[in-house]
């Protein structure tokens, strides 16, 4: 993924305000989990949660966390639901898998936006359709229904993530 690359770019004037591309950097290994220990802490104000049900790889340009989350015992991390916690408290379930995302990504959406408007335009990403092509065949699916059926297959995952707020 990180040598295909993200384009993001924020254009703003006194008639527009907009974004194009995907506002994603993907790191080149997972977060290490003291790091993700550390911040999974700040972010929900309880010092007994450690984020260990997560293995994050990439984030946002303003502090936006895309990871797997090991809910699906003995699958393999790539088969793990996608999921996306936003700096301001936003957090939900956006691919059922690596391969859903991919196809978001072949899309032209990254995390941020799958999670806020799944529904949005964006210019299609030719190299990742290609990626999605041969990693996922069969799974091109729309945003919206990628990200519908993560959300339906873990409806739970909002209130796992609101119980561990303080």
């Amino acid at each position: 993924m990180a040598e295909v690359g993200f384009e993001w770019e924020w254009e703003w004037d006194e008639e527009a305000d907009e974004a194009r591309g995907c506002d994603f950097e993907p790191y080149n290994q997972f977060e290490a989990p003291e790091r993700t220990a550390w911040w999974f802490r700040l972010w929900t104000g309880n010092q007994e949660v450690d984020g260990s049900e997560f293995r994050f790889f990439g984030t946002t340009g303003s502090g936006d966390y895309t990871g797997f989350w090991l809910e699906r015992p003995d699958a393999a991390i790539t088969d793990q639901p996608v999921v996306y916690i936003g700096s301001e408290g936003e957090h939900g379930v956006i691919a059922r898998n690596l391969g859903d995302l991919l196809w978001l990504f072949a899309a032209g959406l990254g995390p941020a936006e799958a999670f806020a408007d799944p529904d949005s335009t964006a210019q299609p990403n030719e190299a990742f359709r290609a990626i999605a092509e041969r990693h996922a065949p069969g799974g091109r699916c729309s945003p919206i229904q990628i990200v519908a059926a993560a959300r339906a297959e873990f409806p739970h995952f909002p209130d796992l993530i609101d119980a561990m707020r303080r």
